[in-house]
């Protein structure tokens, strides 16, 4: 049995957005997904090109993004999140930049300008990235140690010594090292790492199905500048232990009629679990917890959901393990409409068997049945198939 799609990030010769974002296209993400996914938020704004080159005689993808509308304004955080509207991978990102920002130029978030990382085509970058590994699948990230580089650079506030300040405060908690001379990691590059992987590692123990290769736009002599990304999947035992995230927050103030969708949008957007308790708050208010159990790597992503469609001032997060049973699937036949059978097991003997009940309602939907009937025929199936608790798992599941 094999786990998620895990991501690993090698930026020892830095981190760019560009960079990164070629070398998840390199390593199979659809262009053409990408610029869907960028269009949705500037629509007619930029163009994702790509090339084949060589860095240090390492061959690589590189993505420029023509910028295709003429002075494209500064844009501050407020705005730019008016722009990402519902796309909470992206949006911790530049949440996380305009932190950055605002502690270095001591001024409030909302009214950050972003310069070089406001324009079109920094949106482009991060929007793209947050698309690219939507649509490879990967539910983890991870990232080795990152080459900042040393010297100075010239930005839009003239002459600052590398790393810039904006890239030191984010590489706070993270391991660095100079790599090299001129700036090799850029503000944008490193808030979409430190936002997306969740933990500092040299490459960890998987199954490599991908890897890409991202140029920056300098061909350094006996340098490759590149970031290269590794995708791959681990094996998954009962005995193995999972790091996870529990959010939450109280809410009294939200229509009821709204948590629905709130709780359904957290579950598309990579919740491993996500629900409500009342609860009875101070001076006898009547109100709700939110609690939201996710992987680390969701958790930035998960909390703009919550403060996005929630009017909760505040996340609490906690720390936690878990030790989930692996678990497999096997397809039955009911009446006609195939229905997955989601398997726990352990030591190869079978310890949970239930249909998927997205899979029972559509059945029934198609069917003119009740619900109740086509889930009773479900696990019956499953019996005849052989699906029982405490028996031994089918080659086929």
């Amino acid at each position: 049995m094999t786990g998620d799609l895990h991501c690993w990030i090698d930026a020892s010769a830095g981190v760019a957005g560009d960079m990164l974002l070629g070398a998840l296209i390199d390593a199979g993400a659809d262009r053409a997904a990408v610029q869907r996914a960028v269009d949705a938020v500037v629509p007619g704004g930029v163009r994702i090109v790509e090339a084949t080159v060589t860095r240090a005689g390492l061959r690589a993808r590189k993505v420029d993004v023509e910028v295709l509308v003429e002075d494209p304004p500064r844009r501050t955080w407020r705005t730019i999140r008016g722009l990402l509207g519902d796309n909470p991978r992206a949006l911790a990102v530049f949440a996380r930049l305009a932190e950055a920002e605002a502690h270095v130029h001591a001024v409030p978030a909302d009214d950050v300008h972003f310069h070089e990382v406001g324009a079109l085509d920094a949106i482009a970058d991060v929007v793209g990235i947050c698309a690219a590994l939507d649509d490879l699948g990967v539910s983890t990230v991870s990232a080795g140690e990152v080459a900042v580089g040393s010297g100075v650079a010239r930005t839009a506030h003239g002459e600052l010594p590398v790393p810039v300040p904006a890239v030191a405060q984010l590489a706070r908690g993270w391991r660095v090292r100079a790599g090299g001379s001129g700036e090799l990691a850029t503000p944008t590059g490193m808030a979409a790492l430190r936002t997306l992987a969740t933990t500092c590692e040299d490459l960890p123990s998987m199954r490599v199905e991908a890897v890409g290769v991202g140029a920056g736009g300098r061909d350094v002599l006996g340098r490759p500048n590149v970031v290269r990304v590794v995708l791959g999947r681990t094996a998954v035992t009962g005995s193995e232990r999972e790091p996870a995230v529990l959010l939450e927050a109280n809410v009294d103030d939200l229509d009821p009629r709204l948590w629905p969708g709130v709780l359904a949008r957290l579950m598309d957007c990579g919740a491993a679990d996500a629900w409500l308790v009342p609860i009875l708050m101070k001076k006898g208010r009547p109100a709700h917890t939110l609690s939201v159990l996710c992987h680390p790597g969701r958790a930035a992503a998960l909390r703009e959901v919550m403060f996005h469609h929630t009017s909760t001032l505040g996340v609490r997060e906690q720390v936690l393990t878990k030790v989930p049973l692996p678990r497999s699937f096997a397809d039955v036949d009911v009446a006609g409409s195939t229905i997955a059978i989601k398997i726990g097991h352990r030591d190869g003997t079978i310890v949970q068997v239930m249909p998927e009940f997205d899979q029972v309602a559509a059945a029934a939907r198609e069917q003119g049945r009740p619900e109740r009937l086509v889930l009773e025929d479900a696990l019956a199936a499953a019996v005849a198939a052989g699906l029982i608790v405490g028996g031994p798992i089918p080659n086929e599941a």
